[in-house]
């Protein structure tokens, strides 16, 4: 099918409800049925508390810039790709779309992993999820889906809001049965920490890629914007997803330390959430998070393949990808944009197989790779925001909308720092071949390959790859 067929046809429209679920339904899958070990291996109650406070408000912060985002720039889609572009050029764009749909294939191999590793309690022959057979099993998944998701996505995103009201359900229970069972002793003992915390500072800074990788999602709605009824509606159902999981998220953390000390939920095998069940109620407890775990999971995955996918084919619809993954179906799915996403989930599912923690790696690699693209939305919004009159903003600005900009701004810069150079030399390592996309992309519309400045960025990312190269090679970083 031709472009030109393709931009002829009416995009599927999403209401609000339906987007509000995407958001939830992109923000809770694997991340929060493996809190309650994530936590206790860096911090006590106290800290807990501290880092939810801290990523709760950050991250409600950049919720707010994404809806301030499509009420002064309603004509940009594919948000968090599109506002950096409009922001900052269009390699940091380029950047930003490919480290966003990155993000989305390396967290999507999260999720399998979690479903083998829960699997693997009652067959171990898929141990943690990183065995042979479990890569396997995972890549027959993987690809199912993606049969499953070329049929269509008004198909597929009725599919996940099914999916995302059945998921909530396990969760919230969890957190009412854990309540009954709640030691108060126990809660108190675990309070400020065990004897391998470290500084409190230290403690908090420890658990942010985990409230990230959890909290990615928020800007779901953004993203999938052009399919929106009303594009108002963009804005609430990303307050609204997040409000909606915030509590449960915080809550499934901190009722845990009520139940078991931090040294033994922070030995739990993942899903470490099943455990702690399991140790107030006895074996149904761990048998009813498994099954609530995949059935949550499944429903994460359906939503991030569908935004990766999607920031892929509008990059590529603006000529900042190439013209190939501008294809689309007649059930209006980008089929090419969905088979990259799925051979590169493929390959990360390979890797983990020399991984000494893949579920850890693969999730802090994930919150990593979406740093830069939330990082240039928030300052995208700051822009706007200082400089009133900038062309194609709607509306006038306030000073709240600055202040907000501004703190989710150093939230971002702060995570960056959290993520450590570990992180950030592996993300560099994934950026730097993805120049090849922005370098074809320039070809066929036989323009300069890079400005001045581009060729700085590039030089940089380069040799930010080298270097992670090297410390990969020498032992400094190990997967």
């Amino acid at each position: 099918m031709s472009d030109t067929e393709a931009a002829a046809r009416p995009a599927v429209k999403l209401t609000l409800l339906t987007l509000t679920a995407m958001v939830v339904g992109s923000m809770v899958g694997a991340g929060v049925f493996s809190l309650p070990r994530r936590f206790a291996q860096e911090t006590g109650v106290a800290g807990a508390l501290i880092a939810w406070a801290v990523a709760g408000a950050g991250m409600l912060m950049l919720a707010f810039v994404f809806q301030t985002l499509a009420v002064r720039r309603p004509d940009l889609d594919a948000g968090v790709y599109a506002y950096a572009k409009a922001g900052f050029g269009e390699y940091l764009g380029f950047f930003s779309a490919f480290g966003y749909w990155a993000s989305a294939c390396v967290g999507n191999v999260t999720y399998w992993v979690l479903i083998m590793s829960t699997v693997g309690a009652v067959a171990p022959v898929l141990g943690d999820g990183d065995t042979v057979t479990a890569v396997v099993i995972s890549s027959a998944g993987l690809w199912g889906f993606f049969l499953l998701i070329r049929r269509g996505v008004k198909e597929a995103a009725a599919i996940n809001r099914i999916v995302t009201v059945a998921k909530i359900v396990p969760i919230v229970f969890f957190v009412i049965l854990t309540l009954f069972y709640f030691e108060p002793s126990v809660f108190a003992d675990n309070f400020f920490g065990a004897d391998y915390a470290g500084s409190l500072f230290n403690q908090v800074r420890g658990t942010m890629l985990a409230t990230v990788f959890v909290f990615l999602g928020v800007e779901g709605a953004s993203v999938y914007s052009r399919h929106a009824k009303r594009r108002e509606d963009v804005g609430r159902a990303t307050v609204l997803g997040f409000l909606s999981v915030f509590a449960v998220f915080a809550s499934v953390t901190i009722v845990s330390y009520g139940l078991l000390p931090m040294a033994e939920i922070a030995e739990l095998r993942q899903p470490s959430m099943a455990g702690v069940l399991e140790s107030a109620v006895g074996n149904w407890g761990e048998v009813f998070i498994s099954v609530g775990l995949i059935v949550s999971v499944l429903g994460a995955y359906l939503a991030w393949t569908l935004m990766a996918a999607e920031v892929l084919f509008v990059a590529a619809k603006d000529k900042d990808m190439p013209r190939f993954l501008a294809r689309s179906t007649a059930a209006d799915v980008p089929d090419n944009a969905l088979l990259l996403t799925t051979c590169l989930s493929q390959v990360v599912l390979v890797v983990t197989l020399f991984s000494e923690d893949a579920f850890n790696f693969a999730l802090d690699l994930t919150s990593a790779l979406s740093l830069i693209p939330f990082l240039l939305a928030a300052a995208f919004a700051a822009k706007i925001a200082r400089r009133p009159g900038l062309p194609d903003v709607v509306g006038r600005s306030t000073r709240r909308e600055l202040v907000v900009a501004l703190v989710a701004t150093v939230y971002t810069v702060f995570l960056l720092y959290s993520a450590g150079l570990k992180f950030i030399l592996v993300s560099f390592i994934l950026y730097a071949p993805a120049t090849i996309l922005f370098v074809k992309s320039r070809r066929e519309q036989r323009r300069r390959l890079f400005s001045p400045g581009e060729a700085v960025i590039c030089a940089v990312t380069v040799a930010g790859a080298v270097v992670g190269l090297a410390a990969l090679a020498v032992g400094w970083i190990e997967l």
